[in-house]
């Protein structure tokens, strides 16, 4: 290890030596005046300070977990009391929450009761490309009544979750979602480990679901919104808790489209996991923007003269309220722990890189449904994929030149935000979906670490179902 790191150290000196003498300059990188030998010590660099971002490889402890998993049509509550006939997993909404330790080996034996074929995808999981869910690209759909087992040993702990991958749209929308949590090896002692999974529900009005989807508003918008909003399938979620308490909080984002920004009044919310990957150094939550596929895990020490705090999403101008946090005043022992630190590379001579490739979004006239949403002016199926070297450093341009919303999400591989807009930022965070709004362009950094074809797509399901979706070849 020591000689890893002197490695390490040794080449970022290197590169910054080349940057001293002037073998290039920042305001010439789209020339390429680095003339490839510096080029390939800046990459070098960058490659040797990710290093021990995250394990390349799992570590199976031996254990196998087995879950038996059924999608079938289920007589369950809408958000106002009506029974209707939903997609479910296990006959509940949310799916049953699966949980494992790092290292134990998930055997999910999946079986489709549905009168419709389906996969199931393990969002944010670097799982083997066989195992990722996506029929046409790493499976075969699964028929109805036909069965397939999932198998693999996650490599990161986190939270994560598990959906479908056909017809995304529809199926999730009835209710395929499911939560998926890795416990790290010796998880830190919280009072409570509480799981908020955020969706929204449109009715129609009869106050049943409303099956009109991808509707040409919704396509032309920002995919479908509802008008019910729930936290674990209830519009009154409420999590008791006693002053003094410790509380992780995982928040998951499983809407079609809509993006929230949790505001916990009178709390101190530390920001210690986002889509599930550890931050570097827990920071204080002010507002993220938690767009469909999101996750944020939330450190909370429960510290209030208050009985009661309301949770609202003010993404919008309209403050909705998520759930409700009643404290009792009798106070109870704070666990005490430190939160540990994590390596995210800062990358700050990243921008020095040029470009590899740029993915323009954008939408055209025509498709099944009158308007499709594009990749570089290609919908899936005419696409090329692209190449990345495994190992290798990238960086990838995503700009939005359309006027809606973009959460673009990428399989099998963690990224790092970059640039917005032409200016640099700083999160010490992996990120597995990152929202591109109206006429933005972000530049995100990626070090490939998993083989095969992954997607690539815009998690407002509607905008992928209309085409919004691309293959990352890793080899």
């Amino acid at each position: 290890m020591k000689n890893k790191i002197f490695l390490k150290f040794l080449i970022l000196g290197a590169v910054l030596t080349l940057i001293g003498i002037g073998i290039f300059r920042a305001d010439e990188q789209d020339s390429i005046s680095l003339q490839g030998v510096g080029l390939k010590t800046l990459n070098a660099g960058l490659v040797a300070e990710f290093n021990d971002s995250y394990v390349t490889d799992a570590s199976p402890v031996g254990k196998i977990v087995d879950f038996d998993l059924t999608a079938s049509i289920s007589n369950l509550k809408l958000p106002n009391g009506k029974v209707e006939r939903l997609f479910a997993y296990n006959n509940q909404i949310p799916g049953p929450s699966i949980r494992i330790k790092l290292g134990e080996t998930l055997r999910l034996n999946f079986n489709n009761k549905l009168p419709e074929e389906t996969t199931v995808h393990f969002h944010g999981v670097r799982v083997p490309n066989a195992m990722d869910g996506v029929p046409g690209v790493t499976q075969s759909a699964i028929k109805q009544n036909e069965s397939f087992v999932y198998e693999f040993t996650p490599k990161d702990a986190g939270t994560y979750w598990y959906h479908p991958h056909v017809r995304t749209s529809e199926q999730l929308e009835k209710g395929l979602y499911g939560i998926l949590i890795v416990e790290e090896e010796n998880p830190n002692p919280y009072t409570q480990d509480i799981t908020w999974v955020l969706d929204d529900w449109r009715l129609d009005r009869s106050g049943g679901l409303d099956e009109n989807f991808n509707t040409g508003h919704d396509l032309m918008h920002d995919g479908r919104w509802g008008q019910y909003i729930t936290v674990n399938g209830s519009l009154d979620e409420v999590l008791e808790v006693h002053n003094g308490e410790r509380i992780r909080l995982r928040l998951i984002n499983v809407s079609n489209a809509r993006i929230y920004k949790p505001v916990f009044p009178n709390l101190t919310a530390m920001v210690i996991a986002v889509d599930g990957m550890r931050v570097a150094d827990p920071f204080v939550y002010t507002g993220l923007d938690l767009s469909p596929g999101n996750r944020l895990d939330l450190d909370i020490i429960i510290q209030t003269d208050t009985n009661e705090i309301v949770i609202v999403d003010e993404f919008t101008r309209s403050k909705n309220k998520l759930a409700t946090i009643r404290i009792d005043s009798e106070l109870v022992q704070t666990p005490e722990f430190e939160l540990k630190n994590y390596y995210v590379p800062s990358w700050v001579n990243a921008n020095q890189m040029p470009v590899d490739a740029e993915l323009r979004l954008n939408a055209r006239r025509g498709g099944q449904y009158g308007i499709e949403w594009t990749i570089n002016n290609k919908v899936f199926g005419e696409h090329t994929p692209l190449d990345l070297e495994l190992g290798k450093f990238h960086k990838i341009r995503l700009t939005n030149e359309s006027g809606r919303l973009h959460p673009m999400h990428l399989h099998g591989q963690f990224f790092k935000v970059l640039v917005r807009n032409g200016v640099p930022v700083s999160e010490n965070f992996w990120r597995d979906t990152v929202l591109v709004k109206s006429k933005e362009v972000v530049d995100v950094g990626i070090v490939p670490m998993d083989e095969g074809n992954w997607v690539n797509h815009c998690h407002i399901l509607e905008h992928a179902e209309a085409g919004m979706v691309t293959e990352v070849r890793v080899q």
